[in-house]
């Protein structure tokens, strides 16, 4: 789900099967964190209340035990969240770095450069790759 606004035709053709690749794992990540937030808010919130304020614990055992089970999948939850967002950027690193080693345009050089810099900062990857289309693009004109 990558925006592709105001991006040359060029680089939107190389986007789309990245976006194809990770949408789904973007959606099931967005999906864990939507719930993750929420149940360890309520969690947390309820477990406070009933700990510091509420003087009779005595017969709230059940719902104690349901607010501690509601925040684990909470945190559970969101961890699955982060590990998707790392899958999500694996996939995208290896998918970007594979286009680069495939290109016949470029020369080894900027091949070398541009992947070592993705390696180097993977969360910039897309950044990179798009300056990677636009000079082997530059490159494929000349």
């Amino acid at each position: 789900m990558l925006q592709m606004t105001n991006i040359p035709p060029f680089i939107q053709r190389e986007l789309e099967p990245l976006n194809e690749k990770i949408t789904p794992l973007i959606k099931k990540a967005s999906k864990y964190g939507l719930w993750a937030l929420p149940l360890i808010l309520i969690s947390t919130f309820n477990l406070a209340a009933i700990l510091f304020f509420i003087p009779d614990r005595q017969n709230m055992s059940f719902t104690l035990i349901l607010y501690a089970i509601l925040g684990a999948l909470g945190f559970a939850l969101s961890k699955e969240a982060k590990h998707q967002q790392k899958e999500i950027q694996k996939l995208s690193v290896d998918f970007i770095i594979s286009r680069i080693e495939k290109s016949d345009i470029a020369s080894p050089a900027l091949k070398r450069k541009y992947t070592a810099m993705i390696k180097e900062s993977p969360v910039m990857a897309l950044n990179h790759f798009v300056k990677f289309l636009e000079a082997e693009n530059k490159q494929h004109d000349y």
